[in-house]
């Protein structure tokens, strides 16, 4: 008896919660990273400072992606897609 390999149907209907969890998350990150910078060396500042930037940027897709998401949601979601 053989196994098919199938995928995963595409479940979206949680996506936007999950994305706004993401974007909470990676908030609560550049806040606690901002608080360290008083203890960190100035090569340690500086890597805390550009990961922060990565994380502005994350966040800023993560909202488009939400946006995106969001509007399906109002559209209906297919499941065949």
């Amino acid at each position: 008896m053989t196994k098919q390999n199938r995928p995963n149907p595409d479940d979206r209907t949680d996506n936007v919660e999950k994305l706004q969890s993401m974007v909470q998350n990676t908030i609560e990150n550049i806040e606690e990273a901002q608080d360290t910078l008083q203890f960190a060396s100035a090569e340690e500042r500086e890597r805390i400072e550009a990961k922060n930037l990565r994380r502005e940027e994350s966040i800023n897709a993560l909202r488009e992606e939400i946006k995106d998401e969001a509007q399906a949601r109002e559209n209906g979601y297919r499941h065949d897609q």
